[in-house]
């Protein structure tokens, strides 16, 4: 069975949320963190995107970004790929550190522009690392109310005023209350076992002693229909059919 299409944003924004494979910490310096950072700058102009919002948490990223001369896939390919071979190299290691598939959802309301926006600058006091919103060093918030580095603030900070200094304060203001709007994205969504087990025995059409039985190649075909399950985990795909982490990441 395909992957289900992403749906295109008539607006060209789009809230994407990348995850380490299998959970993995995605930054686990500060210097990870603002290698990420470098890597979006990098691009930018190049490829005309704008940056509308973000925050890195240890595992996870949310970016808020306008499409630019290339389709969204594109971009987001592009910096993952960079940032990897990066951190592959600075930590001697080999092989993916994202997800395949990063999760995204379309903006075309800007009231819901503005409540996702909150939501990502939210992320740290949700989480428990932070108390107040502006105390935490890696989300946009501070370049909204300061100066901005990446993040493109003016079209944002143009739906409270046109006065600028107002229009932080009432940015500022919106961003600490209380979410109105339910975010599509949910970061821990995920299946049971064994419901896990009951999506994947209708995607494959087999049971898993058969699977088991086959040879090498026709497995790992099949693991990779596993694997393109949306929800699913490569640790639970091994937990459910006996083969080693191992064994379903190289697939």
């Amino acid at each position: 069975m395909p992957r289900q299409a992403r749906k295109k944003s008539e607006s060209g924004v789009y809230h994407i949320m990348l995850r380490g494979i299998n959970r993995q910490v995605l930054f686990e310096e500060e210097e990870d963190k603002a290698k990420f950072l470098d890597t979006i700058k990098q691009y930018k102009t190049k490829k005309e995107y704008k940056i509308l919002g973000y925050c890195l948490m240890d595992n996870h990223a949310h970016i808020l970004i306008k499409e630019g001369n290339e389709p969204i896939a594109n971009t987001m390919k592009r910096i993952g790929v960079s940032y990897v071979c990066w951190y592959n190299w600075k930590n001697k290691r080999r092989g993916h550190l994202f997800q395949d598939r990063y999760k995204s959802e379309s903006i075309e309301d800007d009231q819901y522009l503005l409540s996702v926006l909150r939501y990502i600058h939210q992320n740290p006091m949700n989480a428990g690392i932070e108390q107040e919103i502006s105390r935490y060093k890696w989300s946009s918030y501070n370049e909204y109310v300061g100066v901005p580095k990446i993040v493109d603030t003016a079209f944002v900070l143009g739906m409270f005023s046109e006065n600028e200094k107002l229009a932080r304060e009432e940015f500022a203001r919106y961003m600490v209350e209380s979410g109105g709007s339910k975010i599509s994205l949910e970061e821990d969504k995920r299946l049971t076992d064994n419901e896990a087990r009951e999506k994947i025995q209708r995607h494959i059409n087999m049971t898993f002693a058969e699977v088991q039985q086959l040879d090498k190649e026709k497995r790992n075909e099949i693991l990779r229909k596993m694997k393109d399950i949306e929800e699913v985990s490569i640790r639970q795909i091994a937990r459910i059919t006996g083969f080693t982490v191992n064994v379903v990441a190289k697939a």
